[in-house]
């Protein structure tokens, strides 16, 4: 529970980097997310419920006292004489203390199947046989990840429903459930989860084998890479042709690379055959974390670095939209509307085409997929590479969002960033180690 004072904004050791280090370098990506899982679960407790009160020896006192008197007032019952009484009543006074006594009796079991109770007895050096059945009976999150689409909400490619079409008259009232009307969710995949652990690990033992020095520094330059690390990896060296795109505002390059991705996923025609849900390809991932991307983006912008991104995606959807129309294409298929938008001659100045007060980066976006396309690697790898930037994009907005807005949406059920965000600084990338050695001291300094 050391990495609880990260919801606190609190500074962490360098011993904490370097025994938080050791554990999950030495562990495999299902127990690190597990791990997560169960931090993450305590944090919640903490913050929103009474466990800290009802888990403490005193908890325990009272839900045992609670039992007794409950019990006990059952067995009096049972045994006073209830020849003054009707029927009826006693029907429903046995009834409830039947009830009483269940509801306490689950409580019970709440209690001793808890994580509380588990992490206590482990203290102790005592385990459970069967925690493995345990864990699995008691999600503690959905595993779930918001999906959200540009292209699918300007080609409108889901019926509106009934109650949208009543309200197309309050135009802000509609405008808002109209977004949460394309809003979907998927089951967040292993290859992923296994993919962004990779992606830490191979960051945080890199530094520790290039350089000496692995001072707080050096670990923040890691929390600054969102794609332009991946870019210029010598394996795709296409840094001089890309790096622009990754180089704008940070809700920019969301927004470029959510539409240049969603271009190339519907006009690859040598993947067109979709991969397994369980284990889907680079591909398929891609997509996955550019429409949670932009989810984020449109849904909860709160959660990313400040910027006009909320401006830039009305003035793309309002742009994407008038072409669709002029072809003709809203309800149709998206994979029909992606090859005209690569069709667009994007040699013309973006400026002629939309005018200078227009936030749009269609256009950029559609040359950012030919530049894509252009490139001389295998598409296997293309899609390798498109993967990797996006988990350095999600892991670049994990550590710009505050602590405090990843508590918040914890009572809303968490998001997959807020479990990035702690797996990051498990593995030391993190701005919150301050101290590169010896121990943290509080200084008060009177005048």
């Amino acid at each position: 529970m050391t990495f609880k004072r990260l919801f606190a904004d609190l500074i962490l050791t360098f011993q904490d980097r370097e025994d938080s280090q050791s554990f999950f370098h030495n562990t495999t990506w299902e127990k690190a997310f597990a791990v997560i899982e169960i931090e993450l679960a305590f944090m919640y407790d903490v913050l929103y419920t009474k466990a800290s009160v009802t888990y403490c020896r005193w908890g325990h006192l009272l839900r045992s006292v609670s039992l007794s008197f409950t019990v006990s007032t059952f067995v009096a019952f049972l045994l006073i004489n209830k020849h003054g009484y009707s029927t009826i009543d006693l029907i429903i006074t046995f009834l409830l203390l039947v009830g009483a006594i269940v509801l306490e009796m689950y409580a019970i079991i709440v209690l001793l199947s808890s994580d509380w109770t588990i992490l206590s007895l482990s203290k102790h050096k005592i385990t459970l046989k069967d925690r493995g059945e345990m864990d699995r009976a008691n999600k503690r999150w959905s595993n779930s990840m918001a999906q959200y689409n540009l292209m699918s909400f300007c080609l409108k490619d889901k019926p509106i429903r009934w109650y949208l079409e009543l309200l197309q008259g309050f135009s802000y009232v509609y405008e808002m459930l109209e977004k949460h009307h394309y809003k979907s969710s998927v089951t967040v995949a292993d290859n992923l989860k296994a993919l962004i652990f990779q992606h830490l690990s191979d960051k945080s033992k890199g530094i520790k084998k290039e350089r000496s020095d692995t001072s707080s520094n050096n670990y923040k330059e890691l929390c600054a890479g969102r794609g332009d690390l991946v870019l210029k990896k010598e394996q795709y060296n296409c840094h001089s042709d890309l790096g622009w795109s990754v180089e704008e505002d940070f809700d920019q390059s969301i927004l470029l690379w959510h539409i240049a991705t969603d271009l190339l996923y519907y006009t690859d025609h040598q993947n067109q055959n979709p991969s397994s849900v369980k284990n889907p390809d680079c591909r398929t991932i891609s997509k996955m974390v550019s429409d949670y991307m932009l989810y984020l983006l449109v849904m909860c912008p709160f959660m990313l670095p400040d910027g006009i991104g909320q401006i830039r995606f009305q003035d793309s959807c309002a742009e994407a939209k008038q072409f669709l129309e002029d072809k003709k294409l809203v309800g149709e298929g998206g994979t029909e509307a992606c090859q005209k938008l690569l069709a667009v001659n994007t040699e013309v100045p973006p400026l002629q085409v939309k005018g200078d007060k227009s936030k749009s980066v269609l256009f950029d976006a559609c040359r950012l997929a030919k530049s894509l396309q252009s490139l001389k690697i295998a598409e296997k790898e293309k899609w390798e590479m498109i993967c990797d930037v996006w988990v350095e994009m999600l892991c670049y907005a994990a550590s710009q969002c505050g602590w405090n807005q990843h508590a918040q949406q914890l009572r809303r059920g968490g998001e997959l960033l807020t479990h990035v965000w702690l797996l990051m600084a498990h593995f030391g990338i993190s701005e919150h180690f301050k101290i590169s050695q010896g121990h943290g001291r509080s200084v008060v300094v009177v005048t």
